[in-house]
């Protein structure tokens, strides 16, 4: 019986690491796009600035 609990025990802990694992990579993800869309939109502002200058 107290095998069993501890095997239970390791998957629900397991599972709860994963779970925040797989958050913490979502979040990571979402800010890199979110600074790779700044830097683009940074980009294609300055591209414009410099074409009417020219």
């Amino acid at each position: 019986m107290g095998r069993i609990l501890m095997v239970v025990a390791a998957v629900v802990v397991g599972f709860v690491v994963l779970g925040w694992l797989v958050s913490l990579l979502g979040t990571l993800l979402k800010w890199a796009l979110i600074a790779g869309l700044v830097v683009l939109a940074v980009g294609g502002v300055s591209r414009l600035v410099r074409a009417r200058r020219a």
